[in-house]
């Protein structure tokens, strides 16, 4: 039997490959066998949960994929990406689900993209190796190109096209950083290099450190994104279809913060530890601006995007605070937000799907023929604006009071972000939701369909379950982000005084 990794990243290729084989006509049975993959795949990772948390990489497959450069097949999951691999693998279905009748033009492409996507995802939190890290990063680009600039809204090609643009900018840069450091080590395998830099096998200067976190700080800022370099994402989420703005949101973002913290913090402790007061300004900017925008949009896709810019905020902030209660609610609110976030996306596609406009002033009193909708979108929104007992104020009270350990000021200002929260997301409720209703909301929408719960509840639920029940997470994403830390301190301690 294949190992179980292995498992998990084929089973969407082997969707893939099932889909192009299946009459381009038969969209129901297209339909039912992407939800048949995406589940099954998610199934099988649900399984990465059976071994207890510890501080290393679990599931292992380490073998020589290229001989020259070395390049190895090298995958594993620890506390950090195991669970972004299940928030994958559990988002893909619900995003299935939220395309089944949206999408009705290309179907068999666009659920064939979507399973290709999963893959790339799923690789990015696995990969060990460098280059093989590199490999999937770029691998998810051209899916999501696609997805926006065939199946997207009126100015699709021009946002599809800055998506790409943007996020090949910042990946050349990382790419090469990671061959400048193939040529100092001579491997690409992350926990090698890791080790030869850190007993001194392979030194840096700080000039050469400098530069080289540099790029990739800049590929991964790109992808959260870090104010100011946040301007392509409104676009992309407006003009893309509902399973790309859940997917993009929820977990592409995460891979810039992932990438911060797996690769930026243990390779390079000194220049992280150097830039952090400029990170974490601009981290405190994005937090206040973005919620500041958000209250003068009209448009609900571009509202909840400026909310990522300013939640993601948040997980930059935590991260370099280089606290272990800032990492953890760091890594808890990259989970938090992929939740929330992708509930809002899929819960104002409905909306558009029903009333097919994205304006604000478009709606109205939708609570009288859609409660069930209008429940839901309101204890999404409380979740978001960090209610107690559910997900988000996990997460950010744990960010908050890991800064608050090094700069109260940080802290009090980043808490700015929290209160704009709670008013621009009941603000929109009230006007989306509350008040009379308009007779072309009252003949257009209707409440949720049995597939629409479908793909609305397991959300809520784990609202609900991360906000109550948090040690669950916490444990396996504590031993790791610990052991992170301390990587980075003996590095710095390490290091002689005219260099630290």
């Amino acid at each position: 039997m294949p190992p179980l990794l292995n498992i998990v990243l084929l089973l969407p290729l082997a969707g893939f490959a099932a889909l192009l084989l299946l009459p381009r006509r038969d969209h129901r049975l297209i339909r039912f066998t992407a939800l048949f993959f995406s589940l099954a795949t998610f199934a099988a990772s649900l399984w990465l949960l059976r071994t207890p948390a510890a501080s290393g990489f679990q599931w292992e497959i380490n073998r020589p994929w290229i001989d020259d450069p070395a390049i190895r097949y090298h995958v594993g999951v620890d506390g950090i990406s195991l669970w972004l691999v299940l928030l994958v693998t559990f988002l893909t279905p619900i995003a299935v689900l939220a395309s089944w009748r949206h999408i009705d033009s290309r179907v068999k492409e666009f659920f064939a993209l979507l399973l290709v996507l999963e893959t790339g995802m799923i690789g990015v939190f696995v990969a060990l190796d460098l280059f093989l890290f590199y490999v999937f990063w770029e691998v998810t680009l051209v899916p999501m190109y696609f997805l926006i600039g065939v199946w997207g809204h009126q100015r699709r090609i021009y946002a599809a096209m800055k998506f790409f643009l943007y996020t090949m900018a910042g990946s050349v840069l990382m790419l090469a950083a990671i061959l400048w450091l193939y040529n100092l080590a001579g491997t690409f395998d992350f926990p090698a290099l890791r080790s030869l830099l850190a007993s001194g096998q392979a030194t840096l200067t700080p000039a050469q450190e400098l530069l080289l976190f540099a790029a990739f700080f800049l590929a991964f800022a790109i992808k959260v994104p870090l104010f100011p370099l946040h301007t392509w994402l409104p676009d992309a989420h407006v003009e893309a279809p509902t399973a790309g703005s859940i997917l993009l949101a929820a977990v592409l973002l995460k891979m810039g913060a992932y990438g911060m913290l797996r690769f930026c913090l243990p390779l390079f402790p000194q220049a992280s530890r150097g830039l952090a007061p400029a990170i974490c300004l601009l981290a405190i900017i994005g937090i206040v601006y973005g919620a500041l925008v958000c209250l003068v949009q009209p448009n609900m896709k571009k509202l909840v995007a400026y909310s990522s810019v300013s939640h993601l905020g948040f997980v930059v902030l935590g991260i370099f605070s280089f606290t272990q209660l800032g990492a953890d609610g760091a890594v808890y609110q990259m989970l938090n937000h992929g939740i929330t976030t992708g509930a809002l996306f899929l819960l104002v596609g409905m909306l558009y799907e029903r009333g097919h406009s994205l304006d604000i002033a478009d709606y109205g009193g939708v609570a009288t023929p859609a409660p069930g909708l209008a429940a839901a979108f309101l204890i999404t929104s409380l979740a978001s604006a960090g209610l107690p007992l559910l997900n988000n104020f996990v997460g950010e009270f744990l960010v908050l009071q890991g800064v608050a350990e090094v700069s109260f000021r940080y802290a009090a200002a980043a808490a700015v972000g929290v209160v704009l929260a709670a008013w621009y997301l009941l603000w929109l409720f009230q006007r989306v939701f509350l008040g009379e209703t308009p007779e072309a909301v009252a003949s257009q929408v209707s409440d949720l369909r049995p597939r629409e719960w479908a793909a609305v509840v397991p959300l809520l639920v784990m609202m609900l379950w991360m906000g109550v029940y948090s040690r669950s997470f916490l444990e396996r994403i504590s031993a790791t982000t610990a052991t992170t830390l301390t990587h980075l301190e003996l590095r710095v301690e390490n290091l002689p005084p005219h260099a630290r």
